[in-house]
């Protein structure tokens, strides 16, 4: 049962994993870009607005490039106050302007300390800026689960921030599943040569990744009983996570495009 499941599951990360596939995806966004730091700031920006339907996500991501005169990075280094007022109007959903001008402000300050954003997720010195080189996760015991918790803590350190912006930010510490940060993460960690993920980042490990688990691959893994659990929360994504490992310990994640691409493209379960 187990072998024809993955048979099964493998196979439509096969039909799904693949360019063709991302064109109406929110990770369309940073593929538009080669610079690491733009596809790290579009691509984290393109997840977290990544609610409703994904034709307007790409079409208020492209707007918000736009607004940064398409080169978001060097915006981000070398605006001056005067250039922001351009971004007064943006709003997408909850997300608004007082947000997107703390984005701007975070990501400022980060890459003023660091080449990556993937240093946003791991250990720092009391969160000054003081890395601790090429030391992972995994061999420090920081789990993804701390990874997230430490980041929304990171990115919430800067003084003033404004609190209505945390409600962006998830962590497990909150029981949130996390959903946007483990797609970002995935984008960003994942290396499979397909042309989907970018596996830019090297000091995390697509081993320790968790599923991200938005309504789509919710309802699908349930109806395949990979999920149990009757809430859904980040012990949810966690469980889902730990069932997927039995088919690919090393890659389990790469098996949110199967379930993802049964929701959304071949309304698996849907009803159920």
């Amino acid at each position: 049962m187990v072998h024809d499941l993955k048979a099964f599951l493998d196979a439509k990360v096969a039909q799904y994993n693949r360019p063709e596939f991302i064109e109406n995806d929110p990770i369309v966004i940073p593929h538009s870009f080669a610079q690491k730091q733009d596809i790290e700031i579009m691509g984290f920006w393109a997840a977290i607005l990544a609610w409703g339907q994904r034709v307007t996500i790409i079409k208020k991501c492209r707007e918000l490039i736009n607004l940064m005169d398409g080169a978001p990075y060097d915006f981000i280094i070398n605006h001056q106050e005067h250039d922001l007022k351009k971004l007064l109007n943006f709003k997408h959903r909850t997300f608004n302007d007082i947000d997107t001008l703390y984005f701007i402000t975070f990501f400022r300050h980060h890459y003023e300390r660091f080449d990556s954003l993937e240093d946003a997720f791991l250990p720092t010195n009391s969160l000054k800026g003081e890395k601790e080189d090429m030391i992972t996760p995994s061999l420090r015991g920081w789990g993804v689960e701390a990874s997230l918790n430490h980041f929304r803590s990171y990115f919430f350190s800067l003084p003033d921030y404004p609190h209505r912006t945390k409600k962006h930010i998830s962590s497990p510490s909150q029981k949130s599943t996390c959903k946007r940060l483990n797609m970002f993460l995935r984008w960003m960690v994942r290396k499979d040569n397909c042309g989907v993920d970018f596996g830019i980042w090297n000091r995390m490990s697509p081993a320790d990744l968790v599923c991200p688990c938005d309504l789509h691959v919710d309802r699908v893994a349930r109806n395949l009983k990979l999920i149990t659990r009757k809430q859904t929360d980040w012990q949810t994504a966690v469980e889902l996570t730990t069932h997927l490992k039995e088919f690919d310990p090393a890659d389990p994640i790469k098996y949110d495009f199967a379930l993802f691409g049964l929701g959304i493209e071949e309304k698996f379960g849907f009803g159920l």
